[in-house]
């Protein structure tokens, strides 16, 4: 140990150790008791002096057998400088300085990040970004790398219901760069998952955000920030209506036809997963159809991606088929080779349920899908009587 602190049950610990425990891992628990903890994260440890200077003591003894004896650790930051630097961030003279420090000292630690968010740091920085007409990007940074837990973003939305929309206008904003940007749909992933139902109601302006910088692939991380948000909000109200207004449905064909080693195979996933979503509305299923890839795009990644891929692929085809099986729909759907491919999936080993789910499909329109020239004869072998 090089810094021992001693929890409230009593055992002692090497710093670095139990706050990657208790932090970055998100336990509770003492490791060795497995007792519960204090809620106060920030003020979980007391420093072991006496253990340390022990320690020290011994590296010193034993300095001819090439033991090094460690430095006396620096006290961590206590919660007092937090608050008089959070006090001159409000204040636009001083404001550089003081978000430049508090970057530094998020940057050290996991432990500090928490005695930060304990402090109100969160709660302190979304009201500068609320009370100015140009976000500073230092200020949003700061608030990203705070990396708030669930619970410190709650807090964060109970007293600012509107963070959501707030992260909307940054993202939207002319002269947002791309980091920014990308680093506002980070914050709003986090903001999504804490909120309530009531809160997750957003504005068009939120959609129109999310989706532009999924449309911009500014990183992989942005991307798979942005996809997240839109399957959490489209779960609620009219919410999908709104992302198909905002062009949600042509982005996502984008990514599921083009994404490629640099993005992976989660993206195509996870744009899949947020497709079937929207396609369980009138309007959804209208864009689909309407885009001249779509039903290609949704086809190409069946039994080319993964199982989940191909399952989400699957379910979009079952409502396209069950709900807009439209004479033209139909012959589109066997030319550009779907239909061809969900025979195929009848002939793979693949899970029961789905098999189920294609065969209903293919049941569904076999009058015009059973003899045509697309689909090859071995295929329609396969075909479901």
């Amino acid at each position: 140990m090089k810094d021992p602190v001693t929890l409230s049950t009593g055992i002692t610990y090497d710093r670095d150790s139990i706050e990657s425990w208790l932090f970055s891992d998100n336990n509770s628990t003492c490791p060795v008791t497995k007792q519960p903890l204090s809620d106060s994260s920030a003020d979980i440890t007391t420093p072991n002096h006496t253990l340390r200077r022990l320690i020290q003591s011994w590296c010193a003894a034993n300095a001819s057998a090439d033991i090094e004896r460690f430095p006396t650790p620096k006290p961590p930051i206590d919660r007092s400088r937090i608050s008089t630097l959070l006090d001159e961030a409000s204040n636009p003279s001083t404001r550089p300085n003081a978000l430049r420090e508090l970057r530094s000292i998020a940057a050290k630690s996991e432990r500090n990040r928490r005695c930060m968010e304990s402090a109100g740091a969160g709660d302190a920085l979304v009201s500068i970004m609320k009370r100015e007409t140009v976000i500073e990007e230092t200020l949003l940074c700061l608030l990203h790398d705070l990396q708030l837990s669930a619970r410190g973003m709650r807090d964060v939305l109970r007293r600012h219901a509107d963070l959501i929309e707030v992260l909307a206008r940054v993202m939207l904003a002319k002269r947002a760069s791309d980091q920014c940007r990308a680093r506002a749909v980070v914050l709003l992933r986090s903001a999504v998952a804490a909120a309530n139902p009531n809160q997750l109601m957003s504005a068009r302006e939120v959609f129109v955000a999310v989706v532009g910088v999924i449309r911009d692939r500014i990183s992989a991380q942005a991307t798979k920030a942005g996809l997240k948000v839109l399957g959490e909000l489209c779960a609620w109200g009219r919410n999908r209506v709104r992302a198909v207004e905002a062009g949600a449905v042509d982005v996502l064909v984008g990514i599921v036809m083009e994404a490629g080693e640099i993005e992976g195979r989660r993206v195509v996933e996870m744009g899949l997963v947020v497709l079937e979503i929207l396609c369980g509305c009138a309007e959804g299923r209208a864009e689909l159809v309407g885009n001249a890839a779509g039903l290609a795009a949704v086809g190409k990644r069946v039994l080319r991606v993964s199982n989940v891929a191909t399952e989400r692929g699957v379910r979009i085809l079952s409502s396209i088929a069950r709900f807009s099986g439209t004479k033209a729909v139909l012959q589109e759907m066997a030319e550009v080779g779907v239909v061809a491919k969900l025979c195929l999936v009848l002939q793979v080993s693949c899970d029961v349920k789905m098999k189920e789910k294609v065969r209903e499909i293919l049941g569904l329109h076999g009058r015009v899908w059973r003899n045509s020239p697309c689909i090859a004869p071995y295929l329609l072998s396969s075909y479901p009587n």
